[in-house]
């Protein structure tokens, strides 16, 4: 991602914009599509990214989904504890750790 997008611009910008923006890495890419209730074109970006951050927000929609042995599978790649909040604060701390990491 070219560029550091804040939280509140990310959140902005699913609520108003047509399309994520441009800059965005394909896992950003993916929430931005879930949170539009893409859960299909979000699926298709985290498979897209191979490394961990994909499979952490593989293992998410997986877990949204209610696939949980699926979404536990993923969660052992990305090398993150299957999580146990609500779908609502795990996006979130999705969200914000991998704009912090500029993924």
């Amino acid at each position: 991602m070219s560029g550091q997008m804040s939280f509140a611009d990310f959140k902005n910008s699913i609520a108003t914009d047509a399309a994520p923006p441009a800059q965005l890495g394909k896992v950003l890419a993916a929430l931005w599509r879930d949170q539009r209730g893409e859960w299909d074109a979000a699926h298709t970006l985290a498979q897209e990214d191979s490394g961990k951050e994909g499979a952490w927000v593989h293992a998410y929609l997986h877990r949204k989904e209610g696939d949980a042995p699926n979404a536990a599978y993923w969660y052992r790649l990305a090398g993150r504890p299957v999580a146990s909040d609500s779908l609502t604060a795990e996006w979130e701390q999705i969200a914000k750790t991998l704009l912090a990491c500029g993924k």
